[in-house]
């Protein structure tokens, strides 16, 4: 069970100062997934190492401009900006394969379905074969995972991006977020993970001076990924 309330709230948290670490100009290469709902994907992939931001949305299908409440033939994905120096798309795959709510094996609806879609041959051919690979490990079981090319990415409303976050409200302020920055920064993207425990304290404490967080800010999401780590990242 993920908390949804605060633990430690300093007063006037959003005035802290701080200089959180929007944007990074590296070099990155582009993952989608369909792996059910995107908030808790977008948890997963946010806190991960070598990832640089992410953002959710709606992709895979022929209608266009599809939103939340009139989707289409469109799945809820999760886009991915990350540094192939510092983690593969296989690595990305395993955690893919490994994390889905549901759709995985059984077909819900085309809005939650397990979809990879790829941004080139090298994609494509790395994720036929970990599907070939994973559904050697899940027999009987079969995998229904589509796997199709990547085209419009249509970016989901505002309160969908970076939802765990935006439950924080003071943080939120605290760092700045508007907007642009929740599909675009990449503090946002790991605490975003953090917050729900994803890569745990020890993981945090590596990366909280990095992020550009203060003393007062670091503790309060440190509260948060120790009372949450192992719980889960589900929506």
């Amino acid at each position: 069970m993920v908390a949804t309330q605060n633990l430690h709230v300093p007063e006037k948290l959003e005035k802290v100062e701080c200089q959180p670490l929007h944007q990074l100009n590296i070099p990155y290469e582009k993952a989608t997934f369909g792996m059910g709902c995107f908030w808790g994907c977008d948890s997963l992939f946010g806190a991960t190492k070598g990832v640089l931001r992410t953002r959710v949305g709606y992709a895979g299908g022929t209608s266009d401009s599809p939103v939340y409440r009139n989707m289409g033939d469109h799945t809820e994905v999760i886009e991915i900006h990350y540094d192939p120096n510092q983690i593969s798309f296989s690595d990305l795959l395993d955690l893919f394969w490994n994390n889905h709510e549901y759709g995985l094996t059984k077909r819900i609806k085309r809005q939650y379905m397990s979809l990879i879609l790829c941004h080139n041959e090298e994609q494509r051919r790395i994720s036929e074969q970990s599907r070939a690979e994973e559904q050697i490990k899940r027999a009987p079981e079969l995998i229904i995972t589509e796997i199709a090319t990547a085209g419009t990415f249509y970016p989901a409303e505002d309160y969908h991006q970076k939802y765990r976050l935006q439950s924080h409200r003071q943080l939120a302020k605290a760092i700045g977020l508007t907007p642009e920055l929740l599909q675009s920064s990449h503090v946002a993207a790991r605490l975003n993970g953090y917050l729900i425990g994803v890569g745990g304290v020890e993981q945090f404490d590596k990366d909280a001076d990095r992020l550009g967080l203060s003393a007062e800010l670091s503790q309060y999401v440190r509260d948060y990924v120790r009372d949450n780590e192992g719980g889960g990242i589900f929506c």
